[in-house]
């Protein structure tokens, strides 16, 4: 698959689009102050110590920044100048520190609609700026969509193979390779991945439920053994205060419900823009016009994330401000943002009401668990693979030993930035390095 055409990366917004954007910054921020929901999951456990006043906002918000920075200013920013789609890390994580900041309900919107407002009106004169330098990192930074189009497409084999071994891992390695050739071959305007994760989330689901099938008639068998009935589940014990604490986190959640429905409804109308991409491989797929293939990637994303999010929410006392992730591939589908929005807000009302049987459900968090890992570890090479790419490109062998060293020191010296972000970031401050070498005439721009 080709990268991205230059053309494509416009961050030019409607009315509506930008109005969208702020007025969502707004509400998230809100949220975040209200210590309802934050987008970053990391964040979300140290909000109960908040929520219960053992820790001060500033405290808590620094926190948040520590967690966040590096996601915003490496990933966020980065993945949004190169494709032209927003993310959530460019959206949501400064809203939750913003939210979390201000010491006044009324200065929590106000914060996060300014962001929003720097977002739609900043965010595209850097960019128009950034493609007149003589070294034009962010068209570089387009080679980055093939490495993660392509190697995301692996992370079902990976949970596979850590969860069910490596025979059962390379049987899915084989099919995954099959699908992607074929899915090239005879539909090669579909996003050749799209079949390949499909055919990796069925067999991973599959070989899970044989588990459980299996691991329940060996139960039975022990039961009938020792002359004992299998009674299923117990029931959790009232006076265990866990039980408590998620009870009374759900309730809490609960009496907000009018409010969590006005965020999915934003969440799901700013999908269906087409503006905005749940994920490193969906922004690229937005950007391309592919939004069934956009949708099919973060629906599958959620089965990893729904038990840690549901977890984590009834640990704390506040949700994800994407909820479990389905409004990201059901606004990709929706004909108009009107209808994005009211099935956004029934989509967001289920869950919170769903949310203490969800996170009830061990077999789920087990399976989570591997797909997280396996998501994290595709999307990393990935990215590092890309971000090498996009050097070589914008500076051949310089370049790649710039971003490459970069990426190599904040290894060393510990990540003080996170890796996934480590080396987009690196992209960006090469690219900045080599303008500045160019203005002293001691670099010339890699022709292509």
């Amino acid at each position: 698959m080709n990268t991205l055409a230059a053309s494509t990366n416009h961050l030019d917004f409607t009315l509506a689009q930008q109005l969208t954007v702020i007025v969502l910054a707004a509400l998230t921020a809100f949220i975040s102050h209200m210590a309802l929901a934050v987008f970053n999951d990391g964040t979300r456990p140290f909000m109960l110590d908040f929520i219960q006043g053992r820790s001060s906002r500033s405290a808590t918000a620094a926190v948040s920044f520590g967690l966040s920075a590096g996601f915003i200013f490496g990933l966020g920013a980065p993945m949004a100048l190169s494709s032209g789609v927003l993310n959530p890390w460019l959206l949501f994580l400064p809203t939750d520190i913003l939210g979390i900041l201000a010491f006044r309900k009324w200065l929590a919107p106000l914060l996060g609609g300014a962001w929003g407002a720097l977002i739609v009106f900043g965010l595209g004169g850097t960019n128009n700026l950034a493609h007149k330098l003589p070294v034009d990192f962010l068209t570089a930074m387009q080679q980055m969509s093939t490495p993660i189009l392509f190697l995301f497409t692996l992370f079902p084999v990976l949970a596979i193979t850590k969860q069910f071994g490596r025979a059962r891992g390379g049987i899915a390695a084989v099919i995954e390779l099959a699908f992607v050739i074929m899915t090239m071959k005879l539909w090669p305007n579909v996003f050749a991945g799209s079949l390949a994760m499909a055919a990796g989330v069925l067999m991973l689901i599959g070989f899970a439920v044989r588990k459980d099938l299996l691991q329940r008639k060996a139960d039975r068998a022990a039961f009938a053994a020792e002359g004992t009935t299998d009674t299923g589940p117990q029931e959790a014990d009232p006076d265990d205060p866990m039980v408590s604490l998620f009870s009374a986190s759900a309730a809490r959640l609960r009496r907000y419900l009018p409010l969590f429905m006005l965020l999915g409804a934003g969440v799901c109308a700013l999908a269906q823009m087409h503006i905005f991409g749940g994920g490193e491989a969906t922004s690229f797929l937005i950007a391309k016009g592919q939004y069934s293939e956009a949708a099919q990637v973060d629906f599958y994303r959620v089965f990893g994330f729904i038990p840690l999010i549901a977890t984590t929410a009834l640990a704390s006392g506040a949700y994800g401000i994407a909820g479990f992730t389905l409004v990201y591939p059901i606004g990709y589908l929706m004909p108009n943002p009107i209808l994005a929005a009211v099935v956004g807000a029934v989509v967001f009302a289920l869950e919170v009401l769903a949310l203490s049987y969800i996170g009830k459900l061990p077999s789920v968090r087990d399976s989570s668990e591997h797909l997280r890992s396996a998501i994290t570890e595709t999307l990393s090479l990935a990215i590092l693979f890309g971000s090498l790419l996009a050097a070589n490109v914008m500076g051949g062998g310089l370049a790649i030993l710039i971003v490459g060293g970069l990426y190599l020191i904040n290894e060393a010296m510990g990540r003080p930035v996170v890796r996934m972000a480590a080396a987009p970031a690196a992209v960006i401050v090469g690219g900045i390095l080599l303008n500045v070498l160019y203005w002293l005439d001691l670099f010339t721009p890699v022709k292509g």
